[in-house]
């Protein structure tokens, strides 16, 4: 498994450690808990905010609390970084069967710019093998 340091979860990584985190693989599992023991840093990007307000708001996913509590939570228990511009340029450089979607593309980019690994089970992303990916 080895040392991982920073991590950054996908949205639906990050929805699956909160509500059901037996949806993650173990190997996700593993290394998220091997970061907190090493006090790293678990990343998202906000754009993963942004996508939890849209599934919340359409009915994909439900909720058992209000979403600035949820956010609240959320914030406190990870780093959220900020999309920058040296990561909206990574996305030039992500291969051409790596997923359209503008966040996944974003979540993607940030993990090439900053070097870090992303626990995602999107195959798709896992597929293009554009960066280190963990499930």
């Amino acid at each position: 498994m080895g040392q991982f340091g920073v991590i950054l979860l996908d949205t639906h990584a990050l929805l699956w450690l909160i509500s059901e985190p037996a949806k993650l693989s173990q190997s996700a599992t593993a290394v998220i808990e091997q970061t907190r023991l090493q006090k790293q840093e678990l990343v998202i990007v906000d754009i993963s905010l942004f996508e939890v307000a849209t599934l919340v708001r359409k009915g994909r996913i439900g909720i058992q609390i209000d979403l600035e509590t949820l956010f609240d939570e959320v914030q406190s228990r990870f780093v959220v970084r900020a999309i920058t511009g040296r990561a909206c340029m990574k996305t030039l450089e992500l291969p051409t069967n790596y997923p359209k979607d503008p966040a996944d593309r974003i979540i993607g980019a940030t993990a090439l710019a900053e070097g870090i690994p992303l626990i995602t089970a999107d195959e798709n992303i896992r597929r293009a093998k554009a960066f280190r990916t963990i499930w």
